[in-house]
């Protein structure tokens, strides 16, 4: 699910098919087994984190869901949830292809798209999923009245971002129920990618009656959702626990060999979460540099994945605030050394220092977009960025700087980039810069309300296709949190969105990738991979780089 994420923190989160390799790492793989994992459950108790009779699995979920609105949700959390509780038209499978979902079978051309619905797809109160579902979703989260941040992924369909604006009703979208089980889809122009979309949450359907009959309070808690999806939430303790059950209603219900997902934890502290894993208590641990050694010492097998997502410092770009000048953000861009942030700071196997914000993994025209395409390098240099800063003072008429406030997560590792960023402005630069330390929920909210100077960010995929990075900084893109408004950005995002030719779009990335580097939009720090350790038991979950997070519909528990 692309969207804000906090900056790598050490959770299990994506994997992309495209493994980059971390020199040194293979000298961390392949200890451990399952003797001695069963061995070090002895000494230390026994294990409840797998159950062979109930079928169950417990985790640690690394934040608060914010809600389970598919129409408004945003971050990374609830993308994971909804995808095991909610499905689309298709989705990804084991082998992360597009398969059926919903829709059993689909044509997707140039100016339409149709899709047939199976006849054995139900809500979790026994009613059938209808074709009016969808179009009842999506017109929901176009909506202004919505103020959905993903409603810009729906653009595709006719009339789509003129509804959002506000120019046109919703009765205008272009996608009809033609009955409960056949759905027209106009095109507002050809997407080389439409399918990959239709897999993302803003996509899943809604049912009208239920939605109204929870009076605003819809994905706020367990009993305001009806699902459709593999599982359903039993059990919903806000901050404490969240409880899955496998889904009766499922039209694929017989594939899912997991009765219970129990997040019977929700902790953002990564050591908190290893000790879990040490006691038993959970299948999955993420690691940090903090608590990497204790896992080798224990000879646990570490396993490792390419999240496929970017780290970067993004900037407020409204009229009131210092980091809208240009020299300002090209005085920090010159100052960041982003090799040492990743190598010595964040010290953690798997991830590369931030080059651009299209990461190396994206396919280009025949090879990877970034060997087709090198980013425009930065190398340090203090001298010039302290001319760029003394210009920036010019422009902004300040006799002295203000303090920046720089908003960021509550994780330790977090804590350590922004402490070491703040120290290297502030001895580099003379610039003093405030730390705003937030919980999630609340972070994503002051970005959204434009309440920061700068914000440590991350975004991750929502399909396989470089737009998912290249229009963020689109004027019109509500992820958009800096405002950042550019014609030249906007003309090539444009091109890239509405050409089906190949070359004509990795040039259009290859111009937006120049102007986010020449106007610093943004600073990458990292591009995020992530170390865990796993319960050798417990087989069978899908991590992506595109998709839900971590996907254990396909999970079982061997032995």
């Amino acid at each position: 699910m692309k969207q804000e994420v906090p900056a790598n923190q050490g959770n299990v989160r994506r994997t992309a098919g495209w493994q980059i390799m971390y020199l040194g790492l293979a000298s961390l793989l392949g200890f451990g087994s399952l003797m001695w994992f069963l061995a070090s459950l002895s000494e230390e108790g026994a294990s409840n984190a797998l159950d062979p009779v109930e079928g169950s699995v417990r985790l640690a979920l690394s934040e608060e869901p914010p809600q389970l609105d598919s129409s408004r949700a945003t971050d990374t959390v609830s993308g994971e949830i909804l995808g095991h509780v909610m499905e689309g038209l298709l989705r990804y499978d084991e082998f992360n292809r597009i398969a059926p979902g919903v829709a059993e079978r689909w044509e997707i051309g140039t100016t339409k798209a149709t899709f047939w619905l199976r006849n054995d797809a139900f809500w979790s109160d026994g009613t059938q999923v209808t074709a009016h579902d969808f179009v009842f979703a999506w017109k929901t989260a176009l909506d202004p009245q919505t103020a959905s941040e993903y409603a810009f992924i729906l653009y595709p369909i006719k009339n789509a971002e003129a509804i959002n604006n506000g120019q046109l009703d919703t009765t205008a979208l272009g996608a009809t129920a033609l009955n409960d089980s056949t759905l027209l889809v106009h095109l507002e122009r050809p997407v080389a990618y439409f399918d990959s979309l239709l897999v993302f949450p803003t996509y899943f359907p809604i049912k009208q009656s239920f939605y109204a009959d929870r009076q605003g309070r819809y994905g706020a808690d367990a009993s305001d959702l009806l699902y459709n999806g593999p599982f359903l939430i039993e059990k919903w303790v806000h901050g404490s626990q969240l409880r899955m059950t496998r889904n009766p209603h499922y039209w694929a219900r017989d594939r899912i060999r997991l009765n219970v997902i129990d997040y019977a934890y929700i902790t953002s502290d990564v050591n908190a979460t290893l000790n879990l894993f040490k006691d038993g208590k959970i299948a999955i641990a993420g690691l940090n540099s903090e608590n990497l050694d204790d896992a080798l010492q224990r000879r646990w097998k570490l396993e490792r994945f390419n999240e496929g997502c970017v780290g970067y410092i993004s900037f407020n770009h409204r009229s009131e605030r210092l980091t809208r000048n240009r020299h300002l953000r090209k005085a920090m861009q010159l100052t960041m050394d982003t090799n040492e942030l990743v190598y010595k700071v964040i010290a953690m196997p798997g991830n590369l220092p931030g080059v651009s914000f299209f990461p190396v993994w994206l396919k280009g025209v025949e090879n990877r977009f970034r060997q087709e395409y090198p980013a425009p390098k930065t190398r340090v240099d203090i001298d010039q960025a302290r001319l760029h800063l003394a210009q920036a003072k010019k422009e902004l008429k300040l006799d002295e700087w203000k303090a920046l406030t720089f908003l960021t997560g509550d994780r330790a590792t977090t804590n350590k980039i922004s402490e070491y960023l703040q120290q290297e402005l502030r001895e580099k630069l003379g610039l003093e810069i405030k730390i705003d330390r937030q919980i999630f929920k609340q972070r994503l909210a002051k970005m959204s309300s434009g309440d920061f100077d700068m914000v440590l960010a991350g975004w991750c995929p929502d399909y396989a296709d470089p737009l998912t990075f290249g229009d963020l900084f689109a004027s019109w893109n509500k992820n958009n949190r800096g405002e950042y408004k550019n014609p030249d950005l906007d003309h090539w995002v444009r091109i890239a969105q509405n050409s089906l030719e190949p070359l004509a779009r990795m040039n259009a990335f290859s111009e937006i990738q120049k102007i986010i580097h020449a106007e610093a939009v943004i600073l990458p720090t990292y591009e995020s991979g992530s170390v865990y350790v796993r319960d050798p038991r417990l087989k069978g979950v899908v991590k992506r780089a595109v998709g839900m997070d971590s996907d254990y519909s396909g999970a079982y528990i061997d032995g």
